[in-house]
């Protein structure tokens, strides 16, 4: 009998109605009639099926519908194709937990804005995905439950907090399926499960509901993905939906451009954080099939406060807080105490330092003017998504006492949180080159406020120079 500590590989690939389609090939083949949506939701679930004794990444199934329960039906580009919504946004009769113990989830009234706009592409969503509690934690994992566990490698973390929607896309139970971003919740597990995650510009899709109203808005929707045609017709069919007249119109980006680009690039964390082998190997790989392309690649040295990362650790440990203080907003049983150790963690420190929050405030918003001067004269601005590779499950577990899980965090995250709070768009790509377990490593390109489009031109050009590894072939 195989057991989750003999590291399987996990995939639901199968010829059913969703066979090895992308989720813009499969609504194209229900367009043309060559399977139904009700095929493809009734496949889907059953590779869902399939895969969730092991993945552990399904919060609420909806059942599997006879027909799209997509708000614009029949149409939107997407229209039929089966997915998730992660289970930190409301969906109409499914209830929304955040991924904590500390409170009874109550079912949703109503649609989330953002769901709204989800539906309006015409997807059919067949449940929600688990998230770690409250979205802080870059894993997801739980104190007394069962972690969601990577489909390359089930000993390894499928990454956070959009951590379900990844496992389910990466083991081609679904081909996209709901993210969102308040930290790099979108491009740490598209990394760790070989994804495109594209956390897109602040105000490029519906605000957030939940973090619109906090004094600074970190968090942007979007999806996973298995191809960058899927994510790049996402974005075009939201834009449908509701256009932000204060960004340039994206449209749909259909494949590379011709353009020849100056990016810049770093292996290491403006604030010091020194990247793995493995995950430097990534990046200058990526350097060399950019050079190759034809683009101008230079290493660069952004400079940001030396006090971020404890500027927005602070930050953080006030949303916990927050979150205590009006817990019972999300259910009446709410209890503070049964929050993680992460939660628990990050809110008592926030008290230790609550008087500093105006000085931490005033540093992150200006971390805007820091991270502009880093791009002049540049069009991107090439990465590593995380400092070290994939861990195993348990290295970041909220059971690990807080001093050393946080020291541990943020010797990880040392990347993904500047452009949530500057507001830009970024982008994680699967590298050319795997860990010596086979797991996926992430590289990061970021740009200006609404240039989506050059971040996505530039993905289709490296996925068509070197094809993303398929979790099938292992």
């Amino acid at each position: 009998m195989t057991t989750f500590d003999e590291r399987t590989t996990v995939h639901a690939f199968r010829d059913d109605a969703l066979g090895e389609h992308d989720a813009v090939g499969l609504a194209a083949a229900i367009r043309r009639g060559d399977v139904s949506a009700a095929e493809a939701a009734r496949d889907a679930a059953e590779r869902v099926r399939a895969v969730e004794a092991r993945l552990n990444a399904v919060q609420v199934h909806a059942g599997t519908p006879a027909y799209p329960t997509g708000a614009a039906g029949e149409r939107g580009a997407l229209a039929g194709v089966p997915t998730f919504v992660k289970d930190n946004t409301d969906h109409h009769g499914l209830p929304t937990g955040h991924g904590s113990a500390a409170f009874t989830p109550r079912t949703a009234r109503r649609d989330a804005p953002f769901t709204r706009q989800f539906l309006s592409t015409g997807v059919t969503v067949l449940g929600k995905t688990r998230l770690p509690e409250f979205g802080f934690s870059p894993t997801t994992e739980y104190e007394g439950a069962e972690p969601v566990r990577n489909p390359w490698n089930t000993g390894y973390s499928a990454g956070g907090s959009s951590g379900g929607s990844a496992a389910l896309v990466a083991a081609g139970a679904v081909p996209i399926a709901h993210a969102n971003d308040g930290g790099g919740s979108i491009r740490i597990p598209a990394a760790c499960c070989g994804l495109v995650g594209l956390k897109p510009t602040r105000g490029r899709v519906v605000p957030n509901a939940q973090s619109r109203q906090l004094p600074l808005d970190l968090v942007s929707d979007g999806v996973v993905s298995r191809s960058v045609r899927d994510t790049a017709a996402f974005l075009a069919a939201a834009e449908s939906h509701w256009h932000n007249p204060k960004l340039p119109p994206l449209g749909l980006v259909e494949g590379p451009s011709g353009r020849r680009l100056r990016i810049g690039f770093l292996l290491d964390s403006p604030n010091g954080v020194r990247a793995d082998d493995a995950t430097r190997a990534a990046v200058t790989e990526t350097v060399a099939t950019l050079a190759r392309l034809g683009h101008t690649v230079e290493p660069v040295e952004p400079v940001i406060d030396p006090r971020f990362t404890e500027d927005f650790l602070t930050y953080w440990g006030m949303l916990s807080f927050l979150l205590g203080v009006t817990g019972r907003t999300l259910g009446t049983d709410f209890d503070r105490h049964r929050m993680d150790g992460l939660s628990r963690g990050l809110r008592e420190a926030y008290v230790e330092r609550w008087r500093t929050t105006p000085g931490v405030l005033r540093r992150l918003k200006g971390t805007v003017r820091a991270y502009a001067a880093a791009f002049r004269g540049l069009d991107l601005l090439l990465s590593p998504v995380l400092a070290h590779t994939t861990p195993a499950i348990g290295h970041l577990s909220p059971s690990v006492p807080y001093p050393t899980l946080i020291e541990r965090i943020l010797a990880y995250v040392a990347f993904t949180p500047v452009d949530n709070v500057v507001g830009t768009p970024s982008i994680s790509l699967p590298a050319a080159s795997a860990t010596g377990d086979g797991l996926p490593v992430g590289v990061m390109f970021s740009a200006r406020p609404g240039a989506e489009r050059t971040l996505l031109e530039v993905a289709f050009a490296l996925e068509a120079e070197r094809p993303f590894r398929r979790i099938q072939d292992v």
